[in-house]
């Protein structure tokens, strides 16, 4: 599972970062200083200690050399440096570190032309306490770390509350339309205020919903009349024994028009009721018989044009929902094969639990595919007019019954193969 990086742990990383980085810094700082301070104090010491000897020794050779627990001191003459212990004998003047085995020692050398003097300070304990000291300041910092990151969960939590708490009560109205009311649950800070802009958007957007449902619903609504008027007259003209095969033609064009726009506006009215949440179940349609009105009504279309238009049905079909609803959808996509398919056949066929078409159009760019679906969208190789709201309407329906809808490129020729399944729930069973 992809790790999620909320706000609350990017604070209490920006918590146990900051206060370990602090600590090391802290500790290099210490470290250093104690080393740059040790070292510079040894040496001034040793060198006063060494020039303070060197006087008195000038004054009376009788002084003896400094001897304590951890400084030794030698006085000798130019180039006779036989009594010096080995490891300080070739230094040349000057303050030097020197290891000789375990210890560490620092050691000031003056060569002048009358005497040669060495003074060496036995740092070992020092330097022991120096590493105990580093390993007491590692101690330190995985403290503080460990402090910080306590601090950051702390400090998170309070901070975050009240986001947690915003995105609890939106994720509890989550489906909820109207007003949301979050903003009296806080106080009049930055996340009351981001509840108020919650609130606000969530009314104009409730506000938006409602009209473009209301208007789906009125225009659907009015529509039915005329088309039922413009249906029943081309009927009373149909009845006519006389008409002339032209005129004949052309009404038969006008009622099947007509009853294409009543199947929308009845499919539309569905999804509005559906939305609002007083759709029906609808009635047990047969499928293979939809698709044969279907192939009837478009056929007329295929005149003078090199291309087929096949129906098969290998299985009996019937699917629970309006027949204007499934009229709509398989009309969408056979009507949309039959125009972007120039030459060739379009085939539709009905099998057990889906519908496919297949065509030998153009077929539709890969990166086009996941958007056949968008509102007004047109691929590059449509042509023709359309207002790209089709397929729209085709998604929202089959997304209400829960059907599947799926479109791929054809891999042995070229155009569409599109498949509809109106019982994908039992197939995955299966």
């Amino acid at each position: 599972m992809q790790f999620r990086h909320r706000l609350k742990s990017r604070l209490i990383l920006s918590f146990l970062l900051f206060g370990t980085l602090l600590s090391v810094l802290f500790a290099v700082a210490v470290l250093l200083l104690q080393s740059w301070l040790e070292d510079a104090l040894i040496a001034r010491t040793l060198e006063q200690e060494l020039d303070q000897y060197l006087v008195e020794f000038r004054a009376d050779p009788s002084v003896v050399e400094p001897f304590y627990t951890r400084i030794q001191g030698y006085i000798t003459r130019p180039g006779r440096a036989d009594i010096v212990p080995e490891q300080f004998r070739d230094l040349p003047a000057g303050v030097h570190d020197v290891r000789a085995g375990a210890r560490a020692f620092k050691a000031v050398v003056r060569k002048d032309e009358d005497f040669w003097a060495f003074l060496t300070y036995d740092v070992s304990e020092n330097r022991e306490l120096s590493r105990r000291l580093f390993w007491a300041l590692g101690i330190a910092v995985l403290l503080f770390s460990l402090l910080s990151l306590a601090l950051g969960m702390w400090s998170a939590g309070r901070v975050m509350k009240p986001v947690s708490s915003l995105a609890r009560r939106l994720q509890a109205l989550e489906g909820n339309e109207g007003r949301l009311d979050l903003a009296r649950h806080f106080p009049d800070d930055e996340v009351g205020q981001l509840a108020a802009t919650v609130d606000e958007y969530s009314i104009r957007l409730h506000e938006l919903v409602e009209r473009d449902r209301a208007f789906n619903a009125d225009v659907s609504h009015e529509l039915r009349t005329p088309l039922a008027v413009i249906s029943g007259a081309t009927e009373l003209l149909l009845a006519q024994p006389d008409l002339p095969g032209r005129t004949r033609e052309r009404l038969l064009r006008i009622a099947r028009a007509a009853r294409q726009s009543s199947d929308t506006t009845t499919a539309l009215l569905h999804l509005v009721r559906a939305e609002r949440g007083s759709a029906g179940t609808g009635s047990n349609e047969d499928v293979g018989k939809i698709v044969r009105q279907l192939v009837d009504n478009y056929r007329p279309l295929l005149e003078g044009r090199d291309l087929q238009l096949i129906a098969h049905q290998h299985a009996q079909l019937n699917v629970i929902a309006p027949e204007a609803v499934i009229t709509v959808v398989l009309g969408n996509l056979l009507g949309n094969a039959i125009r972007y398919t120039q030459q060739g056949s379009v085939e539709i066929s009905v099998l057990s639990g889906r519908v496919r078409i297949l065509d030998t159009g153009p077929g539709i760019d890969e990166e086009e595919l996941p958007r056949v679906f968008d509102r007004h969208f047109r691929g590059r190789s449509a042509g023709g007019k359309g207002s790209g709201l089709g397929l729209s309407i085709v998604k929202r329906l089959c997304e209400l019954y829960g059907w599947r809808i799926e479109f791929v490129n054809r891999q042995d020729v070229s155009g569409l193969d599109v498949t509809i399944e109106f019982f994908p729930d039992l197939e995955e069973r299966g």
